[in-house]
């Protein structure tokens, strides 16, 4: 086998000395390096803001957008949007480990994982997609996909069926990063509170901030809002368009007495709502992006033309412990799991 570099340089194709992330074009030959774990891909989830982006391009159509993915692929080596700049992650099973890997990590060929890097950096071939949930971005397929020596990973569990895994850990970042940065006795406001990510960050948030602690919870539409009002994690759910920035800031400045949040969790799939997210915080509080359709130009302008100081922490998707710490809340929460087996037809 040839020997590989930890970060998976050696597939990086153009532009020459960037990483794969950032990379035009990855090398996406499944002729597995000594560093690599090749992977026989079941199924594919899409970012959140990248396949909302993909399937309004192509007007909801399947087909067409089937058709958009593999031409990612094809062109660029592996699943980056490049209008969104955003992947996804992946379940499958461990085909071949690389020589200079076996025996030093806990995973032997038949084992099923989740990826926990994002397909932006992933090499991957796509045979065939062989079934798409149009409304979850969970896209079966036959192909392989390369992890490299530094790429995160979880081993799937035995008592949580994979398609709630796999929108799980697709979002574990979320709920980690909010169980660190909530304190007892905190104002939380969650953007975009009634998706995937959201509602995991909903819970955690209504956890660490107790019975003390005062959870906004704002998701545009009535159905949605329903839907988080029947949970009962949120003191209070705002039906709110967070595209309008100034609707927010009265909102939360009214629910608050103008007291604003600590802190501001941004989960929405779609641009635009970074002044939303800023005008909801306090002076010295904190706002944690999580949404990979933020712009940092916009966020950082914004609060600079406002006059905020607010802490603006960009969504990195991994800290320590995220895959297991979101696992629990599903196994310990009857109605986190119910409502992840409803949207995933379990």
């Amino acid at each position: 086998m040839r020997p590989g570099h930890r970060y998976g340089l050696h597939r990086v194709v153009e532009p020459e000395g960037t990483m794969p992330q950032p990379a035009w074009k990855l090398d996406n030959s499944m002729e597995l390096y000594d560093n690599e774990i090749l992977i026989d891909v079941e199924t594919l989830n899409i970012d959140s803001a990248s396949f909302v982006q993909i399937r309004e391009a192509e007007g909801g159509d399947p087909v067409k957008v089937g058709e958009h993915m593999q031409n990612i692929v094809a062109s660029r080596g592996k699943h980056h949007n490049p209008v969104t700049g955003s992947g996804g992650m992946l379940i499958g099973t461990v085909r071949q480990i690389g020589q200079q890997l076996a025996g030093k990590i806990d995973l032997q060929v038949g084992d099923r994982i989740a990826t926990l890097v994002s397909l932006s950096l992933t090499p991957l071939t796509i045979e065939e997609i062989v079934k798409m949930d149009v409304k979850t971005g969970q896209v079966d397929i036959k192909g392989q996909a390369i992890l490299f020596e530094s790429g995160l990973y979880a081993k799937l569990p035995d008592d949580v069926p994979d398609r709630i895994s796999l929108a799980v850990l697709d979002v574990c970042g979320a709920p980690a990063q909010t169980a660190k940065l909530v304190q007892e006795g905190d104002t939380v406001v969650i953007l975009g509170a009634g998706g995937k990510s959201g509602t995991m960050v909903l819970y955690q948030a209504r956890k660490s901030a107790g019975p003390t602690g005062k959870i906004i919870a704002i998701e545009y539409g009535e159905q949605g809002c329903a839907a988080i009002e029947k949970l009962g994690w949120a003191d209070v759910v705002l039906n709110l368009d967070c595209t309008r920035p100034v609707d927010v800031l009265e909102a939360v400045e009214r629910e608050t007495e103008g007291r604003f949040a600590d802190l501001t969790v941004n989960c929405v799939n779609i641009p635009g709502t970074e002044m939303a997210s800023i005008l909801a915080t306090r002076d010295e509080g904190t706002v944690y992006f999580f949404s990979m359709a933020t712009s940092f130009t916009a966020a950082a302008l914004g609060a600079e033309g406002v006059g905020k100081d607010v802490n603006m922490i960009i969504g990195n998707g991994y800290t320590k412990g995220h895959a297991d710490l979101s696992l629990e809340l599903v196994r310990e929460s009857a109605a986190l799991r119910q409502l992840f087996e409803t949207k995933y037809g379990l």
